[in-house]
């Protein structure tokens, strides 16, 4: 099976009462998020084992739950893919092939420099789970509901790396 084939659905049902073009569209939705947060999930343990410098523990720290809770929004929405009869699928390869935005490129380096990065990568995730968002509205309210309690969290974890980078006045200092 081709990796175009496996964002398709692939199971003769549906969830019962949603129709297959709006799951076979709710299914591509839900893929794309997938593999955004697989690899949110991969680099925050990235960062995780190269910050280093001042403030390095509360960061180190900081990423781990996050690490963990991305971990279950990857299982939470693969398991939706499934129960609308589509393929979940993370390997590598598909990872790679489907991503839309460049490689995490710093390695070991200070904390700042990490979460000024860090910020634009949340800036992307989230600014993409507000478009299908958009978009689920119209076809599958379940879907919609899983994908924004995921939003409410990532904009947290967001707001944990801005109060790092934030002045007393507000600006954040990137």
């Amino acid at each position: 099976m081709s990796n175009a084939n496996q964002t398709k659905k692939t199971a003769k049902f549906t969830a019962p009462g949603l129709k297959d073009k709006a799951a076979d569209e709710t299914i591509k939705l839900l893929d794309d998020r997938l593999v955004a947060l697989i690899d949110l999930q991969l680099t925050l343990k990235h960062i995780h084992w190269n910050v280093v410098g001042p403030n390095f523990i509360g960061v180190h720290e900081m990423l781990d739950p996050q690490v963990d809770s991305v971990r279950e929004m990857t299982d939470t929405i693969a398991e939706r893919i499934a129960t609308l009869g589509g393929v979940p699928n993370g390997t590598p390869k598909y990872l790679v092939d489907r991503r839309r935005w460049d490689d995490y490129s710093l390695g070991r380096a200070l904390v700042k420099d990490h979460l000024v990065a860090l910020d634009k990568v949340y800036d992307g995730v989230n600014s993409d789970h507000r478009a299908a968002l958009e978009k689920l509205a119209d076809l599958d309210p379940v879907s919609e509901d899983m994908l924004t309690g995921q939003l409410a969290e990532l904009e947290q974890y967001q707001w944990f790396v801005r109060a790092h980078l934030e002045s007393a006045s507000g600006e954040l200092k990137r």
